[in-house]
C-alpha cells in the first residue's frame, strides 16, 4: 500500500489556519504522517513567530516533515543578513518591509514596530535583536524541493524543458507565467504553491495549493497516494478540482 504524503500550501504567518490543517492531517493519517511544507511560512499574516515556532518544534520531535524553501522566506533571510540584501526578482519600487509583501507584519509579530520615515538600517537593527537565530538557521537550511516516484514538490514551480535535477533556486522560488501556461506532460506532477488560487486546482501536470492564506483565505493541506490526489476537508477528502492550463 502506497503512504499518503500530505502537502501544505503557503501559510504566511497564519498560526491558527496551520494548527487546524495539522490537526486535519492527524485525524485522516495519524501523528506519525509525512508532510511537505511548500514554503513562504512568513510575511502578511499576524504571526509569522508563531507559525516558525511550531514548524521548529515539530522538526525537535522527529516528526515526518519536510520544509520547502519559499520566496518570502529567503527575502525575510536575506534581509537579515549583517548587510540587509534584496531580491533583484522585485520591481524596483517593491522591498520585502513593503506592505504588499508582508515584511512588516512578519517584524511585528517579533515586536519590531516602525513607520515610513524609519530607516531601514534602524529596522535592520532592531530585527536583528529580538529575531531568533533558531528561526533564520531554520529558514535557511529548508529544501528547494522534494520528490518522490510520481510527484516533484517546488514552492513555485519548475522550468518547464529543464531536467528536475537542473532546476534553478531562482526558478523553484519565483517563476510563473512560463510554468503555468505550458500545457505539455512534466517528468512528474508538480505540486506547487507561490500564486494564489480561490481553491486548490489540478491542472494535468501540475497542482496548485496556495489557496489565498495570506489575504485570509483558508489554508490547503492535500494528500497524495500516487497519482491520486485529494483535499483535506473537515468532512473528510475532496477531490482537487481539475482545470485546464492558465
Amino acid at each position: 500500500m502506497t503512504q499518503p504524503i500530505y502537502a501544505v500550501g503557503d501559510i504566511h504567518g497564519q498560526l491558527s489556519q496551520l494548527e487546524r490543517v495539522l490537526t486535519l492531517i492527524e485525524k485522516d493519517g495519524g501523528p506519525d504522517s509525512k508532510v511537505v511544507f511548500l514554503g513562504d511560512y512568513a510575511d502578511r499574516g499576524p504571526d509569522s513567530r508563531g507559525v516558525i515556532d511550531l514548524l521548529i518544534e515539530g522538526q525537535a520531535q522527529g516528526r515526518d516533515w519536510s520544509f520547502l524553501k519559499g520566496n518570502h522566506d529567503r527575502m525575510f533571510c536575506w534581509f537579515m543578513q549583517d548587510y540587509p540584501k534584496h531580491d533583484a526578482y522585485l520591481p524596483v519600487a517593491l522591498y520585502w518591509l513593503h506592505g504588499r509583501l508582508g515584511g512588516d507584519t512578519t517584524l511585528a509579530s517579533y515586536g519590531v514596530e516602525f513607520t515610513e520615515s524609519t530607516r531601514e538600517l534602524e529596522v535592520h537593527r532592531m530585527a536583528q535583536e529580538v529575531v531568533p537565530a533558531s528561526h533564520l538557521r531554520f529558514l535557511d537550511q529548508t529544501q528547494l524541493s522534494f520528490e518522490t516516484d510520481a510527484l516533484f514538490f517546488a514552492h513555485a514551480g519548475i522550468r518547464p524543458g529543464v531536467p528536475l535535477d537542473k532546476q534553478t533556486e531562482h526558478d523553484l522560488l519565483w517563476i510563473r507565467h512560463e510554468f503555468h501556461n505550458d500545457p505539455r506532460p512534466h517528468p512528474k506532477v508538480i505540486v506547487h504553491g507561490h500564486t494564489p488560487v480561490g481553491q486548490a486546482q489540478h491542472y494535468g501536470n501540475r497542482i496548485n495549493l496556495d489557496s489565498g492564506a495570506g489575504y485570509g483565505k483558508d489554508l490547503t493541506v492535500a494528500v497524495f497516494e500516487g497519482h491520486d490526489c485529494w483535499c483535506l476537508t473537515d468532512s473528510g477528502r475532496v477531490p482537487i478540482s481539475r482545470e485546464q492550463a492558465d
